[in-house]
């Protein structure tokens, strides 16, 4: 049986922008701009959308997101700006959990999973 191949975009010695296998795309992005839970939120979701063309996919094949937020007290703010950019009924199942960021600065990371277009 032929094993799938995996590709890695923009691969770095800790870790690489995204890897896909098997029609799968799985990534994570943290907010490049940004100072408050929105605009950092948008900053995310741009990165997401280079990411998931880079990728051959889009945001309408989200399967799964994890969702950091550093402050649980974000949440509805956060909420309001990620269903102003999932296109409707494109909803992928999620979690979201509060957690000590890798940097002061950040408010949240995601981590994503999405099909590609040859899954």
């Amino acid at each position: 049986m032929p094993q799938a191949s995996i590709t890695r975009i923009h691969p770095a010695a800790q870790w690489s922008g995204a890897v896909v296998h098997n029609g799968t795309a799985y990534f994570v992005e943290v907010p490049e701009s940004g100072t408050d839970i929105t605009s950092q939120s948008q900053a995310v979701f741009a990165q997401a959308e280079r990411t998931l063309a880079l990728a051959g996919s889009d945001k309408s094949r989200l399967l799964i997101a994890t969702i950091y937020l550093k402050h649980m007290t974000d949440r509805a703010a956060f909420n309001a700006a990620w269903q102003a950019w999932l296109p409707e009924g494109c909803a992928p199942a999620r979690v979201c959990v509060s957690a000590e960021m890798a940097s002061p600065d950040y408010l949240l990371e995601i981590a994503f999973t999405a099909a590609t277009a040859q899954g």
